[in-house]
């Protein structure tokens, strides 16, 4: 009988190290795959902080600076969305941005509202390109909701495999959310955001 113990103990314990062994094989793949991560942020306001009012339609409303970092090599071009789903409305759009270079380390404050807005990232110049946001305007449209509870501002970062262009034909009809959702559709490598909140009294 104590033999029969010692054999029900022995494989109750290898099934156990069996087990044990697995789940740690699995946390350190998962790990691996997160050890690099891209991130944008802002010297303007860090994740979950209140925007400054500045970069809101209550104050000049400038772009705020963004810093991109750890974007993955296989990049070929970025894009970004700003958007509130806190809007009385559903989801409303305030920045549609792409055709940026995947060198560049951030965006500068103050993009000029355009189609094509020439910007600087340390030495380096490129046009960036704008589509309409929600206003119906081109370029970026800060924060401006109705008076009470604050609202959230997702500044989200895309990394894309491929260069992202739309044809002049939908650039004159103004690049959206959606469209560019559609176009970028399947060739996502990473994505991130920076969540900044804003409240009107």
């Amino acid at each position: 009988m104590n033999r029969f113990r010692v054999l029900f103990l022995f494989i109750a314990f290898m099934m156990h190290f069996n087990f044990a062994f697995t789940q740690d094989v699995k946390n350190d793949s998962t790990e691996k795959v997160v050890e690099v991560k891209m991130k944008v942020t802002s010297v303007a306001f860090k994740e979950g902080e209140f925007i400054p009012i500045k970069h809101t339609c209550d104050g000049p409303d400038l772009s705020p600076p963004l810093v991109f970092t750890d974007i993955p090599a296989n990049t070929k071009s970025l894009a970004l969305l700003c958007d509130d789903p806190d809007a009385p409305v559903g989801d409303w759009v305030h920045w549609v941005v792409y055709g940026i270079p995947p060198d560049i380390n951030g965006l500068p404050e103050n993009v000029s509202k355009a189609v094509s807005s020439p910007a600087k990232a340390g030495k380096k110049e490129f046009a960036l390109q704008q589509g309409k946001n929600d206003f119906g305007k081109y370029g970026y449209g800060g924060p401006y909701p109705p008076k009470g509870t604050a609202h959230r501002y997702y500044f989200k970062l895309f990394a894309l495999d491929f260069d992202l262009k739309f044809s002049s034909e939908e650039v004159r009809g103004g690049i959206t959310k959606k469209l560019l959702l559609e176009k970028i559709k399947g060739h996502v490598i990473a994505e991130t955001s920076l969540m900044g909140k804003y409240q009107r009294k």
